[in-house]
């Protein structure tokens, strides 16, 4: 997987992006933490990626872990240090709807 991430910049991009979907589920956020992680892996290590971005490597080691809650400031150093950015999708309809509205139903 690392070289295959290392190798394809395009790959590494939608790998993290798909994997980073999961955030925004508790039960699911490691994930995509692991994903940033195989990713960092993949362009030099977590040692360099932590210096590059600014922080200590075994901060880097605990944020992304699977128990890891990185903060923005971490999570855009990283992703800046592997050279991608943070960047927003509308939700799907489901995921926005109030209870009891689906996509179908007339607003009031």
């Amino acid at each position: 997987m690392i070289d295959m991430l290392r190798a394809d910049k395009a790959f590494a991009s939608e790998y993290l992006r798909t994997a980073l979907e999961d955030l925004d589920n508790p039960e699911d956020r490691a994930i995509g933490l692991m994903a940033l992680r195989h990713v960092a892996e993949a362009h030099g290590g977590l040692a360099l990626i932590a210096r590059e971005a600014g922080i200590s490597r075994e901060a880097l080691y605990r944020s992304l872990s699977a128990q890891g809650n990185p903060t923005l400031k971490t999570l855009l150093a990283v992703l800046h240090a592997v050279g991608m950015r943070l960047s927003a999708v509308p939700a799907a309809p489901s995921e926005t709807a109030p209870a009891g509205v689906t996509e179908n139903t007339p607003s009031p």
